[in-house]
């Protein structure tokens, strides 16, 4: 057996015995394939036959062509593409061509060249290559060892190649069928079922199911496709995905992400081959699953439990493209499941900024189940567009305002008719469930954790963010926070920008708000800084956030911040007051990290001159406070494997008393009324409560 066995085994002791017998029978059944996988992987044809209850491997082929699929898959459908979309088409046939040449973008690498011949267990950016052995034998979190597992998986995702089979829909053109298959052909013979780098993540298995199966429906028509060989090793191969995706689910006691992953690619596989024993169970089952998971990983408020933003765009994906796909089937989807990812489409609508990106809150590695669109990898709007139209919700349509070919490549021409030429405009909204809060006018967006941390307070894919924010004041991106830039390629850079000074919120004595665990458990935190929501208010010209956490109170002298947070949707100003409620001898660091494209132009003693986007906006703060301020260098990651350098504006301050500070950001043309109008306002309001 491989990995940290001792480690393993004094965590495992510490689930519930439920979850110990499930795991050690697991671990058992996993064993017991080392000696099967190999008869295994000689599955023939003739057996799939027999299995899924066809004559011969012809009418097999013919026989799955025939069933329907999730997306529009037929050359006849592409005609109107041009029309509606008259710059993709260049876009798609140039990403093609990427394609064809075994050159990849992905993770932050740039364009790189792999070769003739590909080499799937190699992490093309540093060189690392993983050996070809039994799966579980295989440690691929080699933390000392400069290398990440993500770019192999990436890589054998295959999703680089979708583009491929978008040319061939638009253009009919047998070379892009004959490259698919070509380049198919090599990863099944180099990836023997289960001895790879590529099998020792079930998540990645389930993935390639949900790939696979929109290929052969793209290409089975093809002429470069009829190859009887070809049919038989590619028809076994994905059988056998499916196959070892139900033997070695990635269940625990609390599931995240790859559960789910693992239960659509079940749902994707059983509908996929939908006749014989196997395939109904697969597909039944992995909806089961499904069912049960989104009321367990989605609040009620429609946030996903991993307290991150990319994540809650992954995880809709695995929950909405299998009800989809069952609806094409004539399958049914019940209303409590269709409610929850209505819910889950609407606080992406809230998080969506004004121009479309999404907030980078939590962990990101660019994940997708099926990418078909050409919007950048933050814009998460498309969801809104494949949810609506799926559902016919007029609620989610009506604030859909994104890229419309993700929708055109599932429902076609008639499925971009239901799209609305304008969006509604949305309201300040809280989702006190998740435990965050969004401030908003048509040109203003302000994103506020006062939420749990990730997997129901065990970290997860979440950071130490409580209380932080992102905010984009008239229409500029002025604060953001710093993403998270990369996992097991480096524990360093991976616990860095996961750390609380990595994010826009008060850090006591150098402190964590959550205590990591150990250096190496990369994702698992104490969940210390449990949140506490004081006031959320929305009036016509303010929106008042108040909002403070424990995470402090562990300490010596214990301290609790409190952090309020006004926004002016009329004169587009923030308005930010931090106190401190304890005693003591306290180093308080207050970061504010700049968004890339900001500049800092002008520095006095109590305020700074801040430009994005020709706007300039000052920054100013309490005049009576005696905190030091500096402007230091940063990092922002947008997307996995990709950090930018921007600056962060940090005051400190070490003292036997705790002093608050208010800092207050306007546009420059306002001046400095905005800090009488916020005093008038909370003055007015005390006075209101008294």
């Amino acid at each position: 057996m491989g990995g940290d066995w001792l480690g393993k085994l004094k965590r495992g002791i510490r689930k519930p015995p439920r979850v110990i017998f499930t795991r050690i029978v697991a671990e058992l059944r996993a064993e017991l394939e080392r000696f099967r996988a190999p008869l295994r992987q000689r599955l023939k044809i003739i057996v799939l036959v027999g299995e899924l209850g066809e004559d011969s491997a012809n009418t097999l082929w013919q026989s799955l062509a025939k069933r329907p699929y999730l997306s529009l898959v037929g050359v006849k459908n592409f005609t109107q593409y041009d029309d509606m979309f008259p710059d993709s088409r260049q876009r798609i046939l140039g990403k093609a061509e990427e394609a064809l040449a075994h050159c990849v973008d992905l993770l932050g690498s740039g364009i790189v060249n792999l070769g003739e011949l590909i080499d799937w267990s190699r992490d093309f950016k540093t060189g690392f290559k993983w050996p070809k052995r039994y799966f579980r034998d295989i440690e691929y979190n080699n933390l000392e060892q400069p290398s990440d597992v993500k770019v192999a998986w990436e890589l054998s995702r295959l999703q680089w190649l979708i583009p491929v089979g978008q040319a061939y829909l638009l253009t009919g053109k047998e070379h892009y069928a004959d490259a698919v298959r070509e380049i198919l052909e090599q990863w099944i013979d180099r990836n023997p079922y289960a001895y790879s780098v590529n099998w020792a993540c079930t998540m990645e298995v389930a993935l390639r199911i949900i790939t696979w199966t929109w290929f052969f429906h793209v290409f089975n028509r093809s002429q470069a496709w009829q190859d009887t060989t070809f049919q038989e090793k590619f028809l076994c191969s994905l059988y056998l995905h499916v196959e070892f995706t139900e033997r070695h689910i990635e269940r625990s006691d609390i599931n995240g992400n790859h559960y789910t992953a693992d239960a659509a690619g079940l749902v994707f596989g059983g509908l996929f081959f939908g006749k014989g024993v196997n395939a109904k169970r697969w597909q039944h089952q992995g909806w089961c699953f499904l069912e049960k998971e989104i009321q367990l990983q989605v609040y009620p408020d429609g946030v996903d439990f991993e307290a991150s933003v990319p994540y809650h765009r992954f995880v809709m994906e695995l929950f909405l493209l299998p009800a989809l796909y069952r609806l094409r089937m004539n399958l049914p989807v019940d209303g409590k499941y269709r409610d929850r990812i209505l819910k889950m489409g609407r606080y992406t609508a809230a998080y969506s900024k004004p121009d479309g990106k999404a907030p980078l809150w939590g962990d990101a590695d660019d994940a997708r189940a099926l990418p078909f669109g050409s919007q950048e990898i933050n814009d998460h709007r498309y969801l809104l567009g494949i949810a609506g139209v799926g559902f016919i919700s007029s609620d989610l349509l009506a604030h859909f305002d994104g890229p419309r070919d993700d929708i055109f490549w599932i429902f076609g021409e008639e499925g971009c008719a239901n799209l609305p030429k304008t969006a509604a405009p949305l309201a300040s909204h809280s989702f006190s469930v998740g435990g965050y809060y969004v401030m908003r006018s048509s040109v203003d967006h302000v994103f506020i954790d006062c939420g749990p941390i990730g997997l129901a307070g065990r970290g997860g894919h979440g950071h130490n963010d409580c209380l932080a924010f992102e905010a984009v004041l008239d229409g500029q991106a002025l604060i953001s926070d710093c993403g998270a830039h990369l996992y097991t390629a480096s524990f360093r850079e991976r616990n860095a920008f996961r750390s609380t000074a990595y994010h826009n919120t008060p850090q006591i004595d150098g402190k964590e708000i959550n205590r990591f665990i150990r250096p190496d458990y990369l994702w698992n935190l104490h969940y210390d800084a449990i949140p506490n929501i004081i006031q959320w208010g929305v009036e016509d010209e303010f929106v008042l956030f108040i909002g403070e956490h424990q995470g402090y109170k562990r300490l010596s002298s214990p301290v609790v911040p409190r952090r309020t947070i006004l926004l002016d949707t009329i004169d587009h100003s923030l308005y930010i007051n931090d106190q401190f409620i304890g005693k003591g001898m306290h180093d308080v660091h207050i970061p504010l990290h700049l968004d890339p494209s900001v500049v800092v132009t002008d520095v006095s003693s109590d305020e700074l001159i801040v430009a994005s986007g020709g706007n300039s906006f000052r920054v100013w703060w309490s005049a009576k406070s005696d905190y030091n301020m500096s402007i230091e260098d940063a990092r922002v990651s947008p997307s996995y494997g990709v950090a930018l350098a921007t600056k962060k504006i940090v005051w400190c301050r070490e003292a036997e008393s705790l002093q608050s500070l208010s800092v207050y950001i306007a546009p420059e043309y306002s001046g400095r009324i905005f800090e009488l109008k916020t005093q008038h306002w909370i003055s007015k309001r005390d006075r209101q409560s008294i």
